[in-house]
């Protein structure tokens, strides 16, 4: 254990050093020019745009820019942003809770959703089970924001029942404001989850200790529970953890949708605005936590499975 997770930490610190280099190039030779966003469209007198470059290093090579930017990161300075002339960290702490609440929600839905449509699909064939089939079929194919234009027109234009825009206050309109935007962000995980669910569960039932607990008298919940549903855990929970880990991605489209006040949205404006500081800053949280609930899956899986070994191959 102590080994696999020195490996990770490792593989960690390469993935981070390789992303945070692949978006500073990007955003370096993206057009426009963040002193144009500094000023707000006005002209600038040259004494001005001197000290402004000064002070945020514009007038440093690309590389020198990197290395003074990756050196104060380590030590924990992830700089100032050059648009609101704040400190990233508070920048991102700030916005942070909005889509750690956003992706909670959503893991919530695709895991009780996805496993109790699956379930149902692999006890009831046959109508039941078609039905489960062709609405994970399309529910999978449908992006995100595709989903939030439905949910948004559905919902909050049309039924009036849910807002649509907006963070909210308070914990009960928190949730409220947060309920469409993680219905849109769990839609297609929810599919695939129900889809694994429904193929493992049925496959475990098929098994012959499972139908030999059936053939003694043995409750068939107790067996669905006990035998089924336990054994079929490892892909399920293998694939959520793997869907919970592309919704840090996806929740930057699902958040620009809704209006909300998060990471991912913060994340878009800033690239717009090419400020250096905040892409980079919220680019090491997003793939730190993709890396980290990776880790936590291979771990999981172990717990589930003793036989598992880490690092290698089953």
């Amino acid at each position: 254990m102590i080994a696999y997770l020195t490996r990770r930490a490792v593989m960690l610190a390469a993935t981070l050093l390789v992303s945070s280099f692949v978006v500073f190039a990007g955003l370096s030779v993206a057009p426009g020019n963040p002193l144009a966003t500094l000023a707000g469209g006005r002209s600038l007198p040259p004494e001005s745009v001197q000290v402004l470059v000064e002070r945020y290093h514009l007038d440093e090579p690309f590389l020198v820019q990197y290395a003074m930017w990756l050196g104060n990161a380590v030590r924990g300075d992830l700089g100032v942003s050059i648009v609101l002339r704040q400190d990233v960290s508070d920048l991102i702490a700030s916005r942070a809770g909005t889509t750690v609440a956003l992706i909670l929600y959503a893991t919530v839905i695709v895991l009780i959703a996805g496993v109790a449509f699956g379930l149902l699909a692999a006890l009831r064939p046959g109508i039941v089970d078609s039905l489960v089939v062709v609405s994970t079929a399309v529910a999978v194919a449908i992006p995100p924001f595709v989903a939030a234009i439905v949910l948004i027109g559905v919902f909050a234009v049309g039924l009036r029942w849910l807002p649509a825009l907006g963070n909210g206050s308070g914990l009960w309109d928190g949730l409220r404001h947060l309920t469409l935007p993680a219905f849109a962000l769990a839609a297609s995980a929810t599919a695939a989850v129900a889809r694994v669910t429904r193929t493992s569960v049925r496959e475990q039932l098929n098994r012959e200790h499972v139908q030999t607990a059936i053939s003694r008298g043995i409750p068939y919940a107790a067996v669905v529970r006990r035998h089924a549903l336990r054994n079929a855990a490892i892909p399920i929970s293998t694939l959520a953890g793997m869907t919970v880990a592309s919704m840090i991605a996806l929740a930057a489209v699902v958040e620009r949708a809704f209006g909300l006040n998060g990471l991912g949205a913060y994340l878009v404006s800033a690239a717009l605005s090419k400020d250096f500081a905040v892409v980079q800053g919220i680019s090491l949280v997003l793939v730190t936590a993709f890396v980290l609930v990776n880790t936590l899956v291979d771990v999981g899986a172990t717990v589930l499975d003793p036989r598992i070994q880490l690092g290698r191959r089953p």
